[in-house]
């Protein structure tokens, strides 16, 4: 499973902070590796770099699964790390109800 870390311009898009993210979607995904293709994680601070706003850091996931089409999803949070972490617990769940409906059909 590949996955591509972004950043926008309020964001530093350092060598750590995308291995931490990708390690972290790994990690959350990982049940479903055999299946992913791509995830994209592209996070942005909506308030611009100014301070006072909660769950301004969001997180936008883009997972391509083998014979889907590609799922997507935002989460907001008060910094990075809970952006990327509820992100991808989200992600899990859309990937549970898709992988569930399709077994259905």
């Amino acid at each position: 499973m590949q996955v591509q870390f972004q950043t926008d311009n309020y964001i530093e898009g350092t060598e750590a902070r995308a291995q931490w993210a990708s390690s972290s979607i790994n990690s959350a995904l990982a049940r479903f590796s055999d299946q992913i293709t791509r995830v994209q994680v592209h996070v942005s601070d909506e308030n611009a770099g100014k301070k006072n706003k909660e769950d301004s850091i969001q997180c936008t996931l883009e997972v391509r699964l083998d014979g889907f089409q590609p799922l997507g999803l935002k989460h907001h949070g008060p910094n990075l790390n809970q952006a990327i972490e509820g992100a991808a617990e989200k992600m899990v769940r859309m990937i549970e109800s898709t992988l569930g409906k399709a077994a259905r059909a």
